[in-house]
């Protein structure tokens, strides 16, 4: 039985403001994990030119940010929301017309199209997500909201990989239309559940202010700021080295099916099991850790869990230990490293709050896909066999490790 005090630790990160956050995350990633699965495919389908398509992802993530921060300069809290969803929904519409009316969906460089698209929706939306989280729930006692939030997310993440489980054998019939518009469908009711949030808590925070500064803020702040600094180099190594797990991955499943509505159940599959642990570790255990353990530990750790993954590619590359490692992965990233990232995220600046967190969630993370995709291509460049290759990034693991301990050494 809990003892009294940790009961009172499990609970404390309910409020209504918190549970509303948690449900606007239900609604963002139920959107984004309905084409989530699609967009994995998709990779599949890609696998030779993956790394290309990365770096071209990259290289939007980087053109784009100098616009979002014009626009962020110029907005509030709720302008800079409005106008990024507004946007991807306006997308999902287009995509979805191509795809219905212009009959695209067969079409190669349609998928490489989407899946870029779907990488850049990914990450800004939830990026703006965290945006708005940051600035709402701020200081010592808002510490205990980040695993409820995040819990809200890991239960969207199940409902929108389920959907497109069940909506798995129309891909081969209407393409991605239906997976569109479901998505769609998603992202309105958060973009309207999201405005009720900020409206909310106008009162009790500087929301309402513009942001001020101007382009390229995030860029200056990302030199000459040593946290922001060190966030930034960690975001690169854990995408990075996320990639080349991911890589190898994809390998190892395409040897294992090549048509595409098992691999969707597979990765749907996937998905549901890491958003049913999730939401247990993000409810009862993600408070705890972060009191107990402290946000530190937590970022050392996930240098030593990428160097096992590694290893265990090396010694047995199967589909099986691609599952296991992959929800092994997901679970502490969405469980424990991303609130704890959002915790420190939280006592950044304005500026940074608003600018240079989401620079780093997009361009930068992009930028560490590319490198590992880049890391992979040399690996086969050289003739190493695939699943050896991870072995050679072992020393970045513990990189991870040690920037992860700079970063957070004021918590």
């Amino acid at each position: 039985m809990l003892s009294k005090y940790t009961s009172k630790k499990i609970f404390s990160g309910f409020s209504i403001d918190s549970v509303l956050a948690s449900v606007l995350f239900f609604l963002v990633l139920s959107s984004w994990y309905i084409l989530r699965p699609i967009r994995n495919d998709m990779a599949a389908q890609n696998e030779d030119i993956l790394p290309l398509l990365l770096g071209f992802g990259a290289f939007v993530m980087i053109a784009i940010n100098p616009i979002y921060s014009w626009i962020a300069s110029r907005n509030n809290l709720k302008g800079i929301f409005n106008y990024s969803y507004l946007f991807f929904i306006a997308n999902l519409f287009l995509f979805a017309f191509i795809a219905e009316y212009l009959e695209m969906n067969n079409s190669l460089w349609f998928s490489r199209f989407f899946y870029i698209w779907c990488n850049v929706f990914s990450f800004f939306v939830v990026s703006v997500f965290w945006v708005l989280v940051i600035n709402i729930f701020r200081g010592e006692s808002s510490k205990g909201f980040y695993g409820v939030i995040a819990a809200g997310g890991s239960i969207g993440s199940f409902l929108g990989s389920g959907i497109t489980k069940g909506l798995s054998e129309t891909i081969n019939t209407s393409g991605i239309t239906l997976f569109s518009i479901s998505s769609v469908c998603f992202l309105i009711l958060a973009l309207l559940l999201g405005n009720y949030l900020i409206k909310r808590s106008q009162h009790e925070n500087s929301i309402s202010e513009s942001v001020g500064g101007d382009s390229v803020d995030a860029f200056r702040n990302l030199i000459t700021n040593q946290q922001v600094r060190y966030i930034g180099l960690y975001m690169y190594l854990w995408t990075g080295l996320m990639t080349i797990h991911w890589i190898t991955s994809i390998s190892i499943i395409n040897e294992w099916s090549q048509d595409s509505a098992d691999r969707i159940r597979f990765f749907g599959n996937i998905e549901q099991t890491v958003a049913i642990l999730t939401v247990f570790s993000q409810f009862f255990l993600t408070n705890l850790a972060v009191r107990f353990i402290g946000i530190q530990k937590i970022f050392i750790f996930y240098g030593i869990i990428f160097t096992a993954v590694y290893v265990g590619y090396a010694i047995h590359p199967s589909i099986g230990l691609v599952f296991v490692v992959t929800i092994l992965l997901r679970v502490f990233e969405y469980g424990y490293n991303k609130p704890s990232r959002e915790i420190l995220f939280s006592q950044l600046s304005k500026v940074n709050r608003y600018k240079s967190t989401v620079l780093v969630d997009t361009a930068l993370v992009r930028l560490g896909d590319f490198s590992g995709s880049g890391f992979i291509f040399l690996g086969k460049t050289l003739s190493i066999i695939s699943a050896q290759i991870p072995l050679l990034a072992i020393p970045f693991s513990a990189a991870l490790s040690y920037v992860g301990a700079k970063m957070a050494r004021k918590d």
